[in-house]
């Protein structure tokens, strides 16, 4: 499973490579819930997007991420007051008369401090990294489809649920940030062959065992031990990832949700020999429109441009 990937998230590099439009109101509302509901995540990278706007709604979205940065700041600010107040009073404790709650308290303060200062700079950060692209489940992203007969790009919750279903799939489907696809046409059958979108990516993540990486067996006694590996593309170029994506609709005062999922598969033989089991699904360029625009009576065409996907080799290395 994808369970995180670096995305291209500037919207311009879409409108410039694919001629596609940016649903504005769609990024306005995002950021507007972003204020009030601490669940929205979204990555820096796609903040970053707007920090030099050209129209009033892309200056409107620049003002929502400057407001929802401020009240984080100040949120941080008051929780390092509230520890170096609390270290401050570990440590005069120490001095009189050492106990556990003291030395307790000042570990937990000394941590929560670099914590909190780390958050801040890279709050404050105008650089950008690599780490910016990242996206995990639960975490938006800009996601491609066709929409009145246009490219379209709009932001999605990387964990789809799917439209009619209860809000508590989140939690009883975790795994819905990806789509097998030999599950296409069981529990995805609603968003497979109607609601197809692309996730463009420029290498991805996974949780692998430390034994199957290095082709081996458990010795006696061991313990199994994860490791994360990061997957780039050889030649390293962005993929168009095949998506479904679902508009949930929300009631009694719950806000509409836009989400998607990757399609995964039986992974190349390298990924395999790297101790993964399913790998996402790099669509060919030409095969864009016919993807976005699925034929849910010929789901057969929908299979065909899976099937016909890029094969890039995937090179590994040991997450940073």
């Amino acid at each position: 499973m994808c369970y995180s990937a670096e995305v291209q998230e500037d919207y311009r590099w879409y409108v410039r490579t694919f001629g596609a439009k940016i649903d504005i109101a769609d990024f306005v509302r995002l950021y507007t819930a972003r204020l009030s509901d601490k669940n929205i995540r979204i990555g820096k990278a796609m903040d970053a997007a707007f920090m030099d706007p050209k129209s009033d709604d892309e200056r409107k979205v620049k003002s929502l991420i400057d407001e929802y940065n401020t009240s984080q700041s100040a949120k941080l600010e008051q929780e390092l007051f509230k520890q170096k107040k609390r270290l401050a009073d570990a440590e005069r404790a120490l001095q009189t008369k050492p106990t556990k709650k003291a030395q307790e308290d000042q570990r937990i303060a000394t941590d929560k401090i670099a914590w909190s200062l780390a958050k801040l700079n890279d709050l404050r950060r105008t650089e950008p990294k690599d780490k910016d692209l990242r996206i995990f489940p639960g975490w938006y992203a800009p996601v491609m489809i066709c929409e009145g007969g246009e490219r379209t790009l709009k932001p999605m919750r990387y964990q789809c649920r799917p439209a009619g279903k209860p809000a508590f799939y989140d939690a009883k489907y975790p795994g819905t940030y990806n789509a097998r696809r030999d599950n296409l046409e069981g529990f995805w059958k609603n968003q497979f062959g109607h609601f197809h979108g692309i996730m463009v990516v420029n290498s991805f993540y996974e949780n692998v065992s430390l034994h199957k990486v290095q082709q081996r067996e458990l010795a006696p006694g061991e313990k199994e031990q994860n490791v994360v590996l990061q997957f780039k593309p050889q030649p390293r170029h962005d993929m168009l990832i095949a998506c479904l994506w679902s508009h949930w609709k929300g009631k009694g005062g719950e806000l509409d949700l836009l989400s998607f999922a990757a399609i995964t598969d039986e992974p190349p033989p390298e990924i395999a020999a790297a101790g993964h089991d399913r790998c996402i699904i790099p669509i060919k360029p030409e095969n864009v429109d016919a993807w976005l625009n699925p034929n849910p009576m010929s789901l057969s065409s929908s299979y065909a441009i899976l099937d016909e996907r890029e094969r890039p080799y995937y090179e590994h290395a040991m997450a940073a």
